[in-house]
């Protein structure tokens, strides 16, 4: 039985805010190769972005501490991470700056 006076906790999550830019190859790249990709998607990431929207996910009432830059990818990272519930005030945007960027590579 669940107690409908008990608050979700408060999660408070500091950390990286990035859009990953997930590649899949046939074959992962050795020194000085050039391989070409079957596929590329962008997906929302980060290591602080992540837990936050997994602790949002499990109920959590969670605050991300973070920095986005000022282009079309921190426009879709904070907007996923509002979507999924989690409170974005705490972000800072820097003007003249990208936000961060990870290259993911994927055998398939």
């Amino acid at each position: 039985m669940t107690n409908p006076d008990l608050k979700p906790p408060i999660v408070v999550v500091f950390g990286s805010i990035n859009m990953d830019l997930v590649v899949r190859c046939h074959s992962l790249p050795v020194g000085g190769q050039t391989i070409t990709a079957d596929s590329a998607s962008e997906v929302c990431g980060g290591k602080g972005a992540n837990q936050a929207v997994a602790a949002a996910k499990a109920g959590g009432d969670v605050q991300m501490i973070g920095r986005v830059g000022d282009d079309a990818f921190a426009q879709r990272l904070l907007a996923n991470l509002r979507d999924h519930q989690v409170n974005t005030v705490a972000v800072s945007q820097t003007k003249n700056c990208a936000s961060g960027l990870a290259i993911v590579a994927v055998e398939a």
